[in-house]
Formats: C-alpha cells, structure tokens, sequence
C-alpha cells in the first residue's frame, strides 16, 4: 500500500511512519509548512510547524530511508484555520484551531493531494483506533490508553476519509513507549518535548495576538442585570468561563468570584456572574457530521457521551437531530461551554460524530420532555425512557 506519512517533526509522526516501513507499505513523508513566515523558529515546546520541525522531519526521514518532501499550504491554513479563528473571535465565538486543521488541512487538503497522487492512505501519529464494525463499516474509536487518546480532535474525519487514515500509534500503551521505541530507532526526536497551544500563536499570549488584528473598540463589562461594572477595551478579549483580567470596579455584593457569561460583540459589552449561571443544560449546533455510519433513526434520542474539550471528561447524555439541528442534553450539567467550540460524541469507545457548538441553554430551573429538572448542584432528573434503546439507534 502507498501510504503519505504526515510529518510534524515531533516524535509521534516520526514512530508512525517508521511503523509504516516495518509493515511493508511504501512510504513518503511530507511535511507540511503551514506558517507564512518561513523564517520562523520554534519558541520552547510550542507550535508544530516551524523550520526547526521541518528540519527535525527531514532528519527521521532520512534514518527510515524513505523519501522526504515539503508541501507549502501555508495559504490554505491562512484562509481556512488563523482568518477563521480571527473571525470567529471576532463574532464572540470561542474556536477550536485544532479541530479547523484537521478538518479542513491535514484530512481535506492533504488527503485530497495524496489521493490524487495515487496514496491509498493518510498516515499520522494521532492516538486513535480506525476498525470495523459489526455492519462492516470501518469507525474511529479512542487509543487504547484513554490518557493519551486523540479520538476528540479526530472527530471531524469522515466515513468517505476513515479508509484512508492510517493510526499506527493506536493501540500504545503510553507515550514514554513511544519515546523508548524512538531511543532504539537512533531517532533524534525521542526526547523532543511535545508541541502545545496554538501553533501559530508562539507565546501563547491569544489575547495579544488577536489585539494586533482586530481594532480596539471600548465597551462595558456588566452584570446579569445590565448594570454597569466595568469596562473593556475589545469583545475579542474575553472567552466564556474567563475569571482572571476582567478588572471590574464593582465587587459582586456576596463577595464571590465573577466570570464572563456571555460575550456580545452587536452591543459591545461582556456579561459576567456567578459559577453556577455557567451551567449548561442543553448544546446544540446546526453544522455536524457522522463519523462513519450514522444512528439508523437519529431524529429519536438516543444514548451517548459528549466531550467538549480534547481534555475533557466525557459526559453520559442523549442526543437527537431536530429540524436540522443536533441537539445534546447531559445528564450532569456541562460549565463554561462556548459556542464555537466543538461537541464530539462517543458510543462507548467509538466516535460518533461531532458538531460546533451554536447554542447553548442553561439549566436554571428547566424541564423538557427528554431531560428532566436540572437540581442546584447540576445533576438531572431524567423523567421520560429513551424512545429507543441504544442497539436499535447506534449500528
């Protein structure tokens, strides 16, 4: 099988491609230069896609004896992952980067390429199981160890992408594996540290980053009842969930802690509250998509977990689509949720599909006829049984 290898110049991609040589398939490595400052060095342990990495990926390469390209989409990532997260800041959105990268770069741009070159796979060192299900159609599950799985950032592969993925990391027990495989391969990356944040935010300063390219516009921060209590120099600054940097003039009269609830770039202003007015009882999104078959009836709610975060804990819930809309509502209240960012949902180890988060409801005091009464504490009284059993939804 001809297969691209992806190269990051981390250690992850470099194990993987040479897991690939040891299976006999006929391997390329590419690296992807994603920065339009090709000048660029790495800034300690961050970014992925520097000339140092480049040079790091070159170097595996040559020790796997295969052969080692560059491919300039440093354009495509402008326009598809840093314009669109700049924009959805700008709307009051918090984005997902990652996510926008593999979607759109590493699992559209770059499997179309290597398709059309005649590869029959993608190959990456992402932490993710593809198989085969009991109906015979290949699915993503998460890695055998759950502390390193990847699965949520992989939840935007598709069924038409999922034969043409290639995880040879999947089923490794920890990274510190990986990284002794490495040692014994003579791979210089054994101990190179992990890459982390944004990659095309170096310093990790987002706020910083994102003032140079949107204009100031001076607004008030104000409380749940629209009173006045503070103010801020750009709607782009604040996230949902924010506590620190918020420099309000009015203490809250309990004397609690405050945090962004709501950010509002139309009126120019930032909400802020109590923890518990962070709880959230319902997500939903109207752009999804499954990965790999879909439930048989998904219009019925039927059982699964929601992540949130590449971090998360995966939370139990139901979930249903609704005049074009799908829509989670967990059984424990999820905090600090911000449209923009992206659902993934599981079945077990598998990953189902996902959605980005468009609306949010919360839970004070709500009942539905699918989720019942949300307590203080954000537990939920389911009041109503499923309207069908999870083998009968989920193939």
């Amino acid at each position: 099988m001809r297969v691209l290898a992806a190269m990051s110049g981390g250690v992850d991609s470099a194990v993987a491609a040479a897991r690939a040589v040891d299976a006999g398939h006929d391997v390329v490595g590419v690296h992807l230069a994603l920065s339009r400052m090709p000048g660029t060095l790495r800034t300690g342990a961050r970014g992925c896609c520097t000339i140092e990495d480049s040079m790091d990926a070159q170097r595996a390469a040559n020790l796997l004896g295969i052969p080692y390209y560059v491919w300039d989409f440093s354009e495509r990532f402008k326009s598809d992952v840093v314009d669109d997260f700049i924009a959805e800041y700008e709307a009051g959105r918090t984005p997902n980067p990652c996510m926008r990268c593999n979607e759109r770069i590493k699992f559209a741009a770059l499997m179309d390429k290597a398709l059309a070159l005649g590869f029959d796979a993608v190959c990456t060192g992402h932490y993710a199981s593809v198989v085969t299900g009991a109906d015979g159609a290949l699915e993503l599950h998460r890695a055998s160890a759950w502390a390193k799985d990847q699965s949520y950032v992989l939840g935007v592969l598709t069924a038409e992408q999922l034969p043409h993925a290639m995880f040879p990391l999947a089923e490794t027990p920890s990274k510190a594996d990986v990284r002794a495989e490495a040692e014994r391969r003579g791979l210089s990356v054994a101990n190179k540290p992990d890459s982390h944040d944004i990659c095309f935010i170096p310093d990790g300063d987002t706020r910083g980053w994102l003032s140079e390219r949107l204009p100031e516009v001076p607004g008030s921060i104000v409380d749940e009842s629209g009173a006045v209590i503070g103010s801020h120099d750009g709607t782009h600054g604040f996230t949902i969930g924010q506590r620190k940097g918020l420099h309000l003039g009015v203490p809250a009269s309990d004397g609690r802690p405050r945090f962004v609830l709501a950010v509002k770039p139309a009126e120019n202003t930032v909400v802020v509250g109590p923890r518990e007015s962070l709880d959230i009882g319902e997500i939903a999104g109207t752009k999804f998509s499954w990965c790999g078959s879909a439930p048989a009836n998904p219009g019925e709610a039927f059982a699964c977990d929601v992540q949130i975060r590449a971090h998360a804990e995966p939370v139990p819930a139901v979930a249903f689509l609704a005049e074009g809309e799908f829509v989670v509502r967990p059984e424990v209240a999820l905090n600090s949720v911000a449209t923009g960012q992206t659902a993934v949902i599981y079945v077990g180890t598998r990953v189902l599909g996902q959605f980005t988060i468009s609306r949010t409801v919360a839970v004070a005091g709500r009942v539905d006829p699918v989720v019942g009464r949300v307590d203080p504490q954000g537990h939920i009284e389911t009041t109503t049984t499923l309207t069908s059993s999870l083998s009968e939804s989920v193939g």
